[in-house]
């Protein structure tokens, strides 16, 4: 089963006092199975964006001692800055990441927000999938009037607080209050302008967000608003569906911004909102000189942008996921302002993985770990890794095709081709590993206890799971490798002649990783109990063995006859 996951995104409302900052941030990393992704601080906004993931019940705890301690360390009585904010800890949004839905995180949410108000005496708002009501759904709602307003939004009855007193005292005046939601995944993402105004990156804000603007008669700034037939003033859609945005000066930067809120990004993306942005700002002598990230960001969400401006270059897609990144970054001006580091702002690599792999050896440790006196890796890794290196080749020579002069035309055949290719590349690298730890399962089963005749039982069904969990990986490297081919014969028809060897090499090497994985299918299916099972795998393998030998005939008489 999936293992839980669920990102807690707090935004507090202090970005100058570091102190405070890493206080109420460290706060989070006293809970066991939390993990501390991100503090985002900004100082014209006097806010903090920190983010941090785990299980659900490590989360809301680490969570609620968040909002404790940033209630005891700020004073929203003193505070000033460019956000919207009404409290200490002013947002609090829980986000679904893996094997929970959003609804279930609403859950989580009103668990949290149920214990701020009992025991921390701080009043809030549940907004989004957490909302109780309609009308409080939308954040902006929720915190209209902000700081300032909050005495009298508390004793309005329509806007009674979901949780905490409703009364304004002495402490709430001190800690504000404080907005907790589920929400999908938001992007807190700003352009940056060539200008100082904050009107004229207001203007483009209300261009581009959902909401548009207030429509007006006359000027559209001056003139006397619009009202409906319920007295509501009537509204100017903007450009894209999922975007909230305003304009506002950075000191910090000597420059104003469109602030946006991507919240759905597979309704509108990250790109789209700044490729518009550009338009609108052009449209009024303004340039766009980059963006920003505030926190965290999907890695898909950086891949499609890099997907997006290679498709307007007519350029293949079928490059490395590292070299995308860099296409993202400086086709967005992610470091108009300062470096990024994909390894800080992209929550996968934020997240990580712990465990020691081989794929992430250098070449000359992967080949010392090998030649090692362990029996692991073995000949099943070594076959996946030649058979990635040489569907790697293929994709290269498409990759070099899709860029030579005169085939602008072939652009896209090539690059589809490419993309296949680094396909089962990223099959045959994961598998390296996975071969390995098939044969560890092995060995787990054999240490097993078997002095009782249940724990010898048991003992020897692992056995003959792990045996035949061991002849499936190399026949995977096998199937993977064979079909990888199809990328390397393309190419030999179709790809640069110049580079016809290369993927003569790539043939070579899928051959190789092909009969090394056949020789560990062999010698694993002869230790299979289950007779049936054994028979079936071994003659697929075969099946496969002999339309390898073959495509590799033809593959050399085929580079013989051109050479």
């Amino acid at each position: 089963m999936q293992k839980q996951l669920i990102e807690c995104v707090p935004n507090i409302s202090e970005g100058r006092d570091s102190k405070i900052i890493e206080t109420v941030s460290q706060i989070v990393e006293t809970v066991d199975g939390v993990k501390l992704l991100d503090v985002d601080p900004g100082k014209a906004t006097n806010r903090t964006v920190i983010t941090f993931v785990g299980e659900p019940e490590p989360v809301i705890e680490a969570a609620f001692r968040l909002i404790k301690k940033a209630s005891e360390l700020i004073d929203m009585s003193k505070h000033t800055g460019e956000h919207p904010r009404f409290g200490a800890t002013d947002v609090c949004p829980l986000v679904p990441i893996s094997g929970i839905s959003l609804e279930e995180t609403a859950k989580y949410a009103h668990k949290l927000g149920e214990r701020v108000g009992k025991e921390l005496g701080i009043p809030g708002y549940f907004y989004e999938t957490a909302a109780k009501e309609e009308k409080r759904k939308n954040l902006a709602n929720c915190r209209s009037g902000e700081y300032e307003g909050l005495a009298a939004k508390l004793s309005d009855s329509e806007w009674k607080p979901d949780f905490g007193p409703s009364e304004y005292s002495a402490s709430v005046s001190r800690t504000g209050a404080t907005a907790i939601s589920a929400r999908d995944f938001l992007i807190a993402y700003n352009v940056n302008l060539n200008t100082t105004s904050t009107r004229r990156a207001n203007a483009i804000a209300f261009d581009i967000r959902e909401a548009g603007r207030v429509k007006r008669a006359g000027n559209p700034i001056t003139g006397k608003k619009i009202m409906d037939a319920n007295g509501e003033p009537e509204r100017v859609p903007g450009k894209l569906k999922a975007v909230k945005g305003i304009g506002w000066y950075i000191d910090e930067y000597g420059i104003a911004q469109i602030s946006y809120n991507l919240t759905n990004i597979t309704i509108t993306s990250m790109h789209e909102a700044f490729d518009e942005s550009c338009k609108s700002a052009l449209e009024r002598g303004i340039r766009v000189t980059g963006s920003e990230i505030i926190g965290l960001i999907p890695l898909q969400a950086m891949l499609d942008a890099a997907d997006y401006y290679l498709i307007k270059q007519e350029r293949s897609l079928g490059i490395a996921e590292s070299e995308k990144i860099k296409i993202a970054v400086k086709s967005l001006g992610l470091d108009d302002l300062k470096p990024f580091h994909p390894s800080e702002k992209i929550i996968e690599y934020m997240l990580g993985n712990d465990d020691k792999k081989l794929i992430d050896l250098k070449l000359n440790d992967f080949a010392d770990e090998t030649a090692g006196e362990s029996m692991a890796p073995g000949g099943g890794s070594i076959s996946a890794y030649v058979g990635a290196l040489g569907v790697s080749l293929a994709t290269m020579v498409a990759n070099l095709s899709a860029h030579k002069a005169g085939w602008d035309d072939k652009w896209e055949f090539f690059s589809e081709w490419a993309v296949k290719g680094q396909k089962y590349k990223e099959k045959l690298l994961f598998l390296v590993d996975e071969d390995t730890n098939a044969f560890n399962k092995i060995i787990d089963g054999f240490r097993m206890p078997k002095d009782s005749e249940a724990e010898k039982k048991a003992r020897l069904q692992a056995i003959e799971d792990a045996t035949k969990y061991a002849t499936e990986i190399p026949f995977q490297v096998m199937e993977t490798s064979f079909q990888s081919m199809e990328v390397m014969q393309a190419m030999l028809k179709d790809g640069l002649q110049n580079s016809l060897s290369d993927a003569g090499v790539g043939v070579l090497c899928a051959r190789t990783a092909v009969i090394g994985a056949y020789f560990n299918v062999r010698i694993n299916a002869k230790d299979i109990k289950d007779q049936e099972f054994s028979k079936d795998i071994l003659a697929k393998a075969e099946n496969i063995y002999q339309q390898t030998l073959k495509i590799e005939k033809e593959t050399i008489a085929l580079i013989d006859s051109k050479m």
